[in-house]
């Protein structure tokens, strides 16, 4: 009677544990992004958000007026040496290779260097990358905020005088939907492929 009682306790030990597992890591189903998903934001909670920035044009604009169809959301600058013209391309690559396969995506960089960047520089940069890429800048102010919203990190060695400044900065890219926002952000050593691979599972769940 003893070892039945044993077996007994094991099994539902092995049930027990089994239904935590199932609760945390079975995905939702109120999530229907969940099998998507191949990252996690450090520290939890929201990220991505409003914001207001300048295009090219000139023209103050909002995320809402930026982001109407899956965009490929990237910060960085266009002094940038060589990290911001690999990971930019690489979005534009990805956006072509979802483009053959009929799915509609827009590359969006945001400069962390709005003292040189202007609407025009901006405009110059994204053009000369992909047709579809929207560049944006802003007042100081405005980029901070969108920064922060995102959790990227910028810091600018601008010495007086010094017009060839570096800007450390983070190098993520964001996938933002329209009406969802954030969804998922990639590293910069993911392949074209692989990441147009990743959007292609969201833009098909929307």
């Amino acid at each position: 009677m003893t070892r039945l009682y044993a077996i007994l306790a094991a099994v539902v030990v092995v049930l027990f544990v089994g239904g935590i597992w199932a609760l945390t890591a079975w995905p939702r189903e109120d999530d229907r992004f969940a099998m998507c998903r191949n990252s996690a934001v450090a520290g939890g909670g929201a990220l991505g958000g409003p914001f207001e920035l300048v295009n090219a044009k000139g023209e103050t604009v909002t995320d809402a007026e930026v982001i109407t169809e899956p965009s490929l959301v990237y910060f960085g600058y266009t002094f940038c040496p060589d990290v911001c013209p690999l990971d930019t391309a690489r979005n534009a690559e990805a956006v072509d290779v979802l483009a053959d396969r009929g799915m509609s995506v827009t590359p969006v960089f945001i400069s962390v260097d709005p003292k040189r960047d202007t609407p025009e520089v901006v405009g110059n940069f994204a053009e000369a990358l992909h047709e579809k890429m929207i560049g944006l800048t802003g007042s100081p102010e405005q980029v901070a905020a969108a920064s922060k919203a995102y959790r990227t990190y910028y810091k600018a060695h601008d010495d007086e005088g010094d017009d060839y400044y570096l800007v450390d900065h983070s190098t993520f890219t964001y996938l933002v939907l329209p009406d969802v926002g954030y969804v998922d952000f990639f590293r910069r050593d993911m392949s074209p492929e692989a990441m147009a691979d990743a959007v292609g599972c969201f833009v098909d769940r929307m």
